[in-house]
């Protein structure tokens, strides 16, 4: 990608690659089914059919009818509604802890890909130490010693999401930093963090966005897995891992009250990895290359 196409007008190019990515038919499923869910989210307070603490003795793990279209649950729930209200707080942390985990892990990366020599060397193999790491063991013990409140999650989460993004962004600029225009720009005496701003970011955001795009999916699923195994979202609060938790015992004999969930949580990761796919097409972004090492 050349400096004058990264530096083309924002809005014209994002409206360029929207029409890119809606006129893939991967792309225009992937993004009906984010902005549903998006829209979901937000309307869904008013929108649910019942309360969703209400609980009854007489309407446990009762079939879809036409008063519970999706049934209820153990306690007597209202499926439907739980289903609807179940990705709030998920698309809520992850939707902060993402472009967070990409700005501070691209930031790294950008900046370590520029310095290079055994600066670079010795972050990439921190970095490499990080990645070997059971991830989800130390999201684990951090959610069981600080909690699993919005504040404590999306640090964490956007912590250890941002570490693989330091190796993407650090291959993205080893591929710009030996680019004419910043040997120019380094003959100027521009500063270290006015090359950045000015002629690498702009040439690594297209492979940020995607793999912003990507670490988004991984954060969804790490968030309803905590919340499945018990570290996340506290009852009775509405969440898809939960509700998956609460229902895997019932599955055999009432099948819709954890169906619902799994099929809620899974067309999303489905929609944003279709998002995702198209995004980089339109973009141009190769997701399968590998990062130097």
């Amino acid at each position: 990608m050349s400096a004058v196409v990264a530096r083309r007008s924002f809005p014209g190019r994002a409206l360029e690659v929207l029409r890119d990515m809606a006129a893939r038919p991967s792309g225009a499923i992937g993004l009906a089914l984010v902005l549903g869910h998006l829209l979901m989210a937000v309307a869904s307070p008013w929108l649910a059919p019942h309360d969703y603490k209400a609980i009854s003795a007489t309407l446990m793990l009762k079939p879809p009818s036409a008063t519970h279209w999706l049934g209820t649950d153990h306690i007597g729930r209202d499926v439907l509604t739980r289903t609807m209200l179940g990705g709030r707080e998920a698309l809520l942390v992850t939707a902060v802890a993402t472009p967070v985990a990409v700005v501070w892990g691209g930031f790294l990366g950008v900046l370590f890909g520029l310095i290079g020599g055994r600066v670079d060397d010795v972050a990439l193999r921190v970095v490499d130490a990080f990645l070997a790491l059971p991830k989800i063991l130390f999201v684990l013990a951090t959610a069981a010693i600080f909690g699993a409140s919005p504040p404590v999650l999306i640090p964490m989460l956007a912590f250890f999401y941002g570490i693989p993004v330091i190796r993407v962004a650090r291959a993205a600029t080893h591929d710009v930093v030996a680019r004419d225009f910043v040997s120019a720009a380094r003959a100027r005496g521009h500063s270290t963090l006015a090359i950045i701003r000015r002629e690498l970011v702009p040439n690594v955001r297209d492979v940020l966005l995607v793999e912003g795009a990507m670490r988004w999916s991984w954060m969804l699923l790490t968030f309803s897995s905590l919340s499945f195994l018990g570290f996340g979202v506290s009852p009775p609060t509405p969440d898809w891992g939960l509700m998956i938790k609460d229902a895997s015992g019932f599955m055999s004999f009432a099948y819709w009250a954890v169906l619902a969930p799994i099929v809620a949580l899974s067309s999303l990761i489905i929609g944003i990895n279709l998002t995702a796919d198209a995004l980089a097409k339109a973009l141009g972004v190769d997701r399968a290359q590998k990062a130097p090492g």
